[in-house]
This record gives C-alpha cells, structure tokens and sequence, in this order.
C-alpha cells in the first residue's frame, strides 16, 4: 500500500471494509484519525462523538457505520467481498494488517 497510512485509504480498499479495534485506546485514535478526516455517522454526527465498536465499517462516501449482529457474523465467517482490518496494525504501519482468518 503506498497510499498514507489514513482512513481514506482504507475507504478506498477494494470490497467492503470492516475495521477491527481491539482495544480502547486503538478505537478512541480510530475515531480520532476518522474525525479528523472528515468522516461522520451516517446521520452527520462526528465520531468522537460516539462510542467505538470492536468492529466498524469505513465507507468510502466518508461515513461510518456499526456493523450489528448480521455484520459480526459476516466478519467472523467467510463473507465475500469483506475487508478485514486491524486498525492497530495498520496505523502502525506494519505491511499485514489484513485479516485473513479469524
């Protein structure tokens, strides 16, 4: 990836793209960076704002999303087309921060 290290970037990942935080402190500088970038909820609302979620979904018309149930399991099985990320790996720039198994 040679594009900065941003959540635009990974908007603009091929398929749709679900972050993983694993912790308070990566969810809260997720949150941050996106907010800081100009991505909102769906309904307009910044993401400090809101509480993170373990999972999120980065769309690339520059909102965010909850991901529910329904997107839980998508995340956790072998769902087409899902993008799975570990914010905290990619933040740090290290090269395998797709998730390929869970």
């Amino acid at each position: 990836m040679s594009e900065k290290r941003t959540v635009r970037a990974l908007s603009r990942l091929q398929g749709r793209v679900y972050v993983f935080l694993k912790d308070a402190p990566t969810g809260e500088a997720f949150l941050r960076a996106a907010e800081d970038e100009g991505f909102t909820f769906g309904d307009g609302a910044k993401p400090t704002e809101r509480h993170y979620a373990q999972v999120m979904a980065v769309n690339e018309d520059g909102t965010l999303h909850y991901v529910g149930a329904t997107g839980m399991a998508a995340f956790a099985g072998s769902a087409e087309g899902l993008v799975r990320v570990d914010f905290d790996e990619f933040f740090k720039g290290k090269e395998n921060f797709l998730i390929k198994k869970l």
